[in-house]
């Protein structure tokens, strides 16, 4: 075999879309091969023996170049090569995952009285996440929240909130949330943007995005988790209700802080417990 690599991000994943380009100490090139699925790059042509660089591309990333010498055996063997995300941020594989509910929390913060804060979640959601395989900023996010599933820790305020003065739960039982496209925000932030139908209203709401990294989890999958906030206002979304108390205080804020920490499995489904 002539040419042997392994094609690898900073967290281990195969580059399944890399291009090795190999050329010899004139600058000619004397071969150029693609990565397989795996990231591994094959060509079984042996080379005459020399100095040789090898360039290794790869859309989304910033290109590498490494050294070889090619033997008497006519073998060059690379080994591992690693890239860089362009910009120094890097993603989860392509591909689907899977939101895990059981591992995420989808929790919004409100003042109340001016003075405090309080926390809520809702408990009942399903997502899924695309990652472009060579274009992150075309990657996909869809999400479907039940509307009754809100959870403060008193029953009289949540049966408040799921009625007509706020979610209105019957005329309106789902939240939904698909984004539109993703773009940098910083060296490891992303900003998605997309739409958010909430109380019957659909309107523009991005999502400040962390990527916080991949490891295995114990039943034999992948994970990866994120980390997204947003502020929405009520009144963008026809939740006018409230009730000022002394001094003009109003006993709820107008704005909503949304906080998103999220587990994803790849893969389209969720493992079978």
């Amino acid at each position: 075999m002539g040419l042997t690599a392994r094609i690898r991000t900073r967290d281990g994943w195969a580059v399944s879309h890399a291009v090795v380009t190999l050329t010899d100490m004139t600058g000619s090139q004397v071969l150029r091969a693609e990565a397989d699925i795996e990231g591994t790059v094959r060509d079984v042509n042996p080379l005459p023996p020399g100095a040789y660089t090898v360039i290794v591309t790869a859309v989304g990333y910033a290109p590498a170049a490494a050294s070889a010498i090619v033997t008497a055996s006519g073998r060059a063997e690379v080994g591992t090569v690693t890239l860089a995300r362009q910009g120094g941020t890097e993603l989860p594989p392509p591909g689907p995952w899977t939101v895990d509910p059981a591992h995420s929390t989808v929790g919004a913060v409100a003042q109340h009285l001016g003075i405090s804060s309080v926390r809520g979640r809702f408990t009942e959601f399903a997502a899924s996440i695309e990652v472009a395989p060579d274009d992150v900023t075309k990657s996909r996010v869809e999400a479907v929240i039940r509307a009754d599933s809100i959870d403060t820790g008193n029953a009289m305020r949540d049966g408040h909130l799921k009625s007509a003065d706020f979610l209105d739960v019957e005329r309106f039982p789902e939240i939904t949330y698909r984004s539109s496209g993703l773009s940098v925000a910083g060296s490891d932030r992303w900003t998605v943007h997309g739409e958010l139908s909430l109380h019957g209203v659909v309107r523009p709401v991005d999502l400040d995005l962390a990527y916080l990294g991949t490891g295995a989890d114990p039943w034999g999958g992948t994970r990866a988790a994120f980390r997204a906030t947003a502020q929405l206002r009520r009144e963008d979304f026809a939740m006018n209700y409230n009730q000022v108390v002394q001094a003009g205080i109003a006993a709820i804020g107008t704005t909503l802080k949304v906080e998103l920490d999220v587990q994803a499995v790849q893969g389209d489904s969720l493992p079978q417990a």
